[in-house]
């Protein structure tokens, strides 16, 4: 319990504001991107119910795994260095640099990188036997702090939330509306909140993301725009003058496809999820 006290605390609020976009009739939008300058958006709450779990059971670090620009390694090597315990990723692909790999050596986390096939092993029964043997101390996280570990730490983006409500205004609203990556997140607000929401997938079909909201309350929308990872001019052209900081993975797609959606006809509470995370000469996904 001792490596994780400190980062065990309680997150800070993220403002609820109201969203003014054209063709947008209703939104507001809870600035996950400004709880933490490097723990930032979506991340730390999917984080804490693994924190929890590790805690528990006496481990002192956490492994997880993720790809090279990955936004789930990136906060949780930087919580691992904040608060004093050890981090290890195991990393899709060919060793490269890039500027979030860079990071994470920054931050202290030990990296292996497991080329394409043995990162699509992933998800076989004895993948993490290895591991586990070589790091005994260290708990193990999903790609993506998914599962329902993952989804626990929802249950605070919830309440923070709707405390906020009367902030914008607003008594009610009709639904969520959030990127979604791997779904962890749709699915913990679901599990927390009745209305209806809906997750802008940032991923194509059989990516996993519907087996995770499979049984909930998620509505899945097709956002990926071709493709994980892939952009166009006209979603770069509308993070470039989109007054909220976007970028073009996850969140730009995201509320690009919601001002697409009969449902910006109605109140709509969109979930910034981060990724837009600070470096030298501004910011970068």
């Amino acid at each position: 319990m001792p490596a994780f006290t400190h980062a065990l605390q309680p997150l800070p609020v993220p403002p609820l504001q109201p969203l003014r976009l054209p063709g947008l009739a209703q939104a507001a939008v809870l600035r996950l991107d400004l709880v933490d300058p490097l723990l930032t958006g979506n991340k730390p709450y999917k984080l804490h119910g693994f924190l929890q779990r590790a805690a528990k059971a006496g481990a002192e670090g956490l492994i997880s795994l993720g790809g090279a620009h990955s936004n789930h390694l990136h906060a949780l090597a930087a919580a691992g260095a904040r608060y004093g315990f050890q981090t290890v990723g195991l990393l899709r692909g060919e060793p490269k640099d890039t500027p979030t790999v860079q990071a994470l050596l920054g931050f202290g986390m030990g990296l292996h990188w497991l080329g394409y096939g043995g990162y699509r092993q992933r998800h076989s029964p004895g993948f993490w036997a290895p591991w586990r043997a070589r790091y005994p101390r260290l708990y193990p996280v999903p790609e993506g702090g998914g599962g329902e570990a993952g989804q626990e730490g929802c249950r605070l983006l919830v309440a923070q939330a709707l405390a906020q409500l009367p902030a914008v205004g607003w008594d009610r609203f009709d639904a969520w509306w959030l990127a979604a990556g791997t779904g962890t997140t749709a699915v913990g607000i679901a599990r927390y909140d009745s209305r209806p929401v809906f997750a802008a997938m940032a991923v194509p079909p059989a990516h996993g993301v519907e087996a995770t909201v499979a049984g909930s309350a998620v509505h899945l929308v097709q956002a990926a725009r071709g493709g994980f990872g892939r952009v166009d001019p006209a979603l770069l052209a509308f993070v470039e003058q989109c007054p909220l900081p976007v970028e073009p993975l996850y969140t730009g797609k995201a509320l690009l496809a919601l001002l697409a959606h009969p449902l910006r006809e109605q109140r709509v509470l969109f979930v910034h999820t981060g990724g837009v995370r600070p470096c030298a000469g501004g910011h970068r996904p």
